[in-house]
């Protein structure tokens, strides 16, 4: 297992539905963990690579129709 970690910056904050979303994502697709920095308005998640890619996660977040600016390095 290989976990790595990515954060993306929100166009605006997350609304409880896509929260909760987000919750059920963690489970079907292997995403061990998500954490939302409100102050900063970012999203960041760890994940197993081994599993899944980037891109595999930001389709995820476009299935719960999380709009994201850019990916924070």
């Amino acid at each position: 297992m290989t976990l790595l970690e990515i954060t993306y910056e929100l166009q605006s904050p997350l609304t409880e539905e896509q929260l909760r979303q987000l919750g059920q994502f963690a489970n079907t697709y292997g995403l061990r963990s998500f954490h939302v920095n409100e102050s900063k308005n970012q999203l960041s998640f760890e994940y197993d690579a081994s599993r899944l890619r980037e891109t595999q996660v930001a389709h995820v977040l476009a299935q719960a129709r999380i709009a994201i600016t850019r990916q924070v390095r």
